[in-house]
Formats: C-alpha cells, structure tokens, sequence
C-alpha cells in the first residue's frame, strides 16, 4: 500500500466549494456541534455522578440536565452534520482511507448512538414521576453515559488517523487479509491519539460548568436561590477541574506529539497569536469565575457573556485544531490548491437552511426561556 496514490488521484468534478468556504464552515460548524456535544460528551457523567450525591441541589441540577439531555443530543447530531460533510467534500482522500482501515469501528458509532439516543429518553421519561427513579432506568442513564465517551473515543481515533497517513501501510498490514482491509484497526498507538481524545473531554467539562451557570440564570426561574448558589459554586469548581485536565491534556499534546514541523510552524508568525490565544483563553475565562467567586449569583447578562466567552474558547480551539490538521496533512495533500469547481447553487441553499436552522434554533431557546421565568421560591 502506498498512501501517496491516494493523493495522486485527480478528481475531475474538482471541489465544489472555495478553499476558505471550506474551511470558515468546516470550523464554524465544528464549533456548534461542540457545544452541545460537550454538554453530552461529559456533563451525561457528571450529571449521573451528581445524581448520586448526597446534596439535594446536585441531584437537581442532575435532574434538569438529563431532562434536557434529548433535545442536546438532537442539536448536537445535527450540529454535526455540517463539518462531517465539508471533510468528506475536501479531506476526502485522507478521510475515507483512515475511515475504511477503521470501518467496524466507525459504522459502529451508529449501533452506540441509537442506545444512547433512546436511554436517554427513557432516563428523562422516568424524571416526570412522582416516585423514585427506578433502578433500572438509572441503569439505562449510565449505559448511554458510557456509550457517548465511546463514540467520543471511535471519532477521535478516525480524525487523529486521518494525518497519520505514515501509519496506514502498517495497519492494513495488521488489519487486512490479500490487500483488503478488514475494518478492525484502531489509532490508539498513535502518540498524538489519547491527549487529543483528553483534550476534549477537559473542554467539555468546562462547557459542562458554563451551562450551569447559564441553566441557573436563564433557564431555573422556579428553582430557589439555594439552588443557584449551589450552583454558581459548582460550577466554579468544575471550571478549575477543566482547566486543569485541559492545561495538562494539552501541554501533553503540544510538547510531546507534535511533528517538528508543526510545532515551529505553530510557534512562529502568524500562526504564534493563535496558538497562544487557544492555551489563554480557557484561563481568562476562569480568571473572571476566581474573580467573582465570592458572589453568591451571577446575573443573566454575566452568564450570557460566560456562554459567549466558552463558545470562543471552543472555536480559537477547532480553528488551531484546523490549522494544525492542515500542516500535518502538508506532505501529502495541500487542500488549499485542490482544483475547484464552484457550484453556488447548493452553496447558497447550504447558508439559506443554515440561517433558517440557526433561527429555528434560537426561537426554541427563547421559548423555554419564556416559559421558565417565573416567580422564584425563596
């Protein structure tokens, strides 16, 4: 197997988007499906785990997020429809071959959604009774916990395999039988693999806790002050945690894995602002939660900046995680002078639906916003 003729091959169509279409939306799309992916990714366990506390607030905040955990994931699976279908229209000769060596893994993504998806359901169903959750059903909350971490782990494993094109000769030797690939193979030997996989998970802790905050502000109109206090100090503390798994997650990644190439590629102008915008920026954030840590609530207009300011620690992240790819890519596929082959009409279709389906988005938001105010009990 040689990896460079999959490179080799010309494609007449050419691609059907300008190379910075590709990238603005390959980016911005990853970034609103990380949203709510984190919220699922990580906070299914943390809410399981706060579920069993003994605090009465933390079961509550359990309750509420598991609650909204159904419509989370249908944002979340929908959301990611939009980088999934940029990689496949530019990444693709590096995408389907890293995919194909890894193929019952990754047609397996959807045999672990489909559980998950419908656990929770079952989970959140059970939360509008007056008894106790059943036994059973909690069961089901953490089966569909742990099935969400593991689809995080098949597409971290296919999406670091993609760059790792030295390592497919060797793979299809191990996982293949007369030249075929049988599907079977995993990245896990790949150095770059598990801090990448960890990166994510500390980031969704973070979302995790900014939601808290939020949920708390905008969303807990009827739930006591005592709750959102809770909350607030919660959260906080959940922040710090992410901080840390992040810092640690990514020096580990930065110092440890990266190429030479990428790394005084990443270290020099001008991508040098970018890489130290994307390792600030989760501290800023956590820099103003220390700093108001001693008020017992925030209000709504903090916590909307709080979310605003998460969204931008998760998009500087997928915009150097962009950029990064590009350079790991560089010796075998240069995306950025691909020939093009402009089709404006399913682009232009492409932003109509995107702004319709962002607006459609935000109206639902508003309307649980509207019918969650309400007199808070003291």
């Amino acid at each position: 197997m040689d990896p460079q003729l999959f490179f080799r091959l010309h494609d007449a169509a050419g691609v059907p988007a300008p190379f910075w279409f590709v990238e603005l939306f390959k980016v911005l799309g990853f970034t609103l499906h990380m949203v709510p992916m984190n919220l699922f990714y990580a906070g299914t366990l943390v809410a399981m785990l706060l579920g069993l506390a003994h605090a009465p607030q933390g079961r509550r905040f359990s309750a509420r997020l598991m609650s909204q955990t159904p419509v989370i994931v249908a944002l979340g699976v929908n959301f990611g429809i939009v980088p999934l279908l940029f990689m496949q229209v530019a990444y693709n000769k590096a995408f389907y071959p890293a995919t194909i060596l890894m193929a019952w893994f990754w047609m397996g993504v959807i045999a672990l959604l489909i559980p998950a998806y419908y656990g929770i359901y079952v989970y959140a169903f059970g939360l509008r009774g007056k008894t106790p959750l059943a036994g059973w059903r909690r069961g089901v909350g953490w089966l569909s916990a742990i099935l969400f971490v593991a689809i995080g782990f098949v597409f971290a494993n296919a999406l670091s395999l993609m760059t790792r094109v030295g390592q497919w000769p060797q793979l299809l030797e191990d996982h293949g039988s007369a030249g075929a690939a049988l599907g079977t193979a995993l990245n896990t030997s790949d150095p770059t693999f598990w801090p990448r996989w960890l990166l994510m998970f500390g980031l969704a802790l973070g979302t995790t806790a900014v939601w808290m905050l939020v949920d708390a502000a905008w969303l807990a109109g009827k739930e006591s002050d005592d709750y959102r206090c809770w909350a607030k100090q919660f959260a906080t503390r959940l922040y710090v945690l992410s901080f840390a798994w992040t810092a640690a997650a990514g020096t580990w990644y930065v110092f440890g894995t990266w190429r030479q190439d990428v790394f005084k590629s990443m270290f020099s102008w001008p991508a040098l602002p970018l890489t130290g915008l994307t390792a600030a920026a989760p501290g800023l954030l956590l820099a103003f939660l220390v700093w108001r840590r001693k008020e017992p609530l925030l209000d709504r207009r903090q916590t909307a900046w709080l979310g605003l300011a998460q969204f931008g620690v998760l998009a500087v992240n997928a915009i150097s995680r962009q950029v990064v790819q590009n350079l790991e890519l560089g010796p075998y596929l240069n995306v950025a002078t691909q020939p093009t082959a402009v089709q404006w009409s399913p682009l232009l279709a492409f932003l109509a639906l995107l702004v319709v389906g962002l607006g459609v988005v935000a109206w639902m938001v508003l309307q649980v916003v509207k019918a969650e105010r309400g007199i808070r009990p003291s």
